[in-house]
């Protein structure tokens, strides 16, 4: 009778250890997770980025283009449209932000 208490008692140990492993290993694995995650957001965010400046650099030569030209008036007004928007979108991201 002891011995059957000898390796319960053993058994109960080893079960105790390896949910302690299990714990952790369960814990490392959320980390990764996470991480993982966040570099899918940072990657999602560079490609955000270099998509606007793709952009920007198209809409600045086009600006370029359009004051080589020798039509100011036009250049002002639009430079004048793009500041405002600017603008409108700072003060609207301060108000909600």
């Amino acid at each position: 009778m002891s011995d059957a208490f000898e390796r319960e008692r053993q058994n109960n140990a080893r079960l105790d250890e390896l949910s302690a492993k299990v714990s952790a290993l369960r814990g490392v694995t959320i980390d990764i997770y996470d991480s993982a995650r966040s570099h899918e957001v940072i990657d999602s965010t560079s490609e955000t980025f270099s998509s606007m400046t793709t952009q920007l650099k198209g809409s600045a030569g086009r600006l370029g283009r359009m004051a080589a030209s020798g039509n100011k008036v036009a250049v002002f007004k639009l430079s004048g449209i793009i500041i405002g928007a600017i603008l409108v979108l700072y003060y609207i991201w301060r108000l909600l932000f």
